[in-house]
């Protein structure tokens, strides 16, 4: 519920996180938080600041890194899904693209579809350990304060680029479905540097 909450952008990097007041939010008690809190913590979502854990915010050299081992783990699973995709799994991509294309110009709305289409796309993949790392790898792009997909003209930019990986994965091609997804995740991590460079 923590890690949701922060992917929704409930929960900013730099937002100081109270046991309490998450034992009340969640209507649990204090121990099950705890323990939440501490194994975030293991997994550098959560971060210590004298006493507090607040959530963790990525560095430059972080959100390169991040981008770097996500794009060969996507790359992977559309590989393997271009092998192991049922029809109907390939049907539900292509249904995906359609219906987000609605969502243009919501930019929290597109972001949240964005995660469930490259989700389907890891399930597609039907290997369990490579769901697990893209899982991880995941909960650190939550880390991240804001959408690349906010950016001007990048929602419907991007949506032409999943509808070429759900094409290249439709017609079996593991090598076209791989690179496009690398190509994906090349122009949206341009897409956040350029953002990035206008705050400074």
């Amino acid at each position: 519920m923590i890690l949701d909450a922060i992917d929704r952008g409930e929960f900013s990097p730099g937002d100081r996180l109270v046991e309490s007041e998450l034992a009340d939010r969640f209507g649990v008690s204090r121990t099950p938080v705890r323990e939440a809190l501490q194994r975030l913590e293991t997994q550098s979502v959560l971060v210590r600041d004298g006493r507090s854990l607040i959530v963790a915010t990525l560095s430059h050299d972080q959100m390169a890194e991040l981008y770097a081992v996500r794009t060969e783990l996507e790359a992977l699973a559309a590989r393997l899904a271009a092998q192991h995709a049922a029809r109907e799994e390939i049907s539900v991509l292509r249904q995906m693209v359609e219906e987000d294309a609605a969502l243009i110009g919501d930019a929290n709305a597109l972001a949240r579809a964005n995660r469930r289409f490259h989700g389907q796309i890891h399930l597609a993949s039907h290997n369990r350990y490579l769901i697990q790392q893209l899982g991880m790898v995941h909960r650190s792009m939550a880390l991240m304060a804001t959408t690349s997909l906010a950016a001007e003209g990048r929602g419907p930019a991007a949506l032409g680029e999943h509808q070429a990986i759900v094409e290249a994965i439709a017609a079996r091609d593991g090598d076209a479905a791989a690179d496009a997804l690398r190509q994906h995740l090349s122009l949206a991590f341009e897409t956040r540097l350029r953002e990035e460079a206008r705050k400074i």
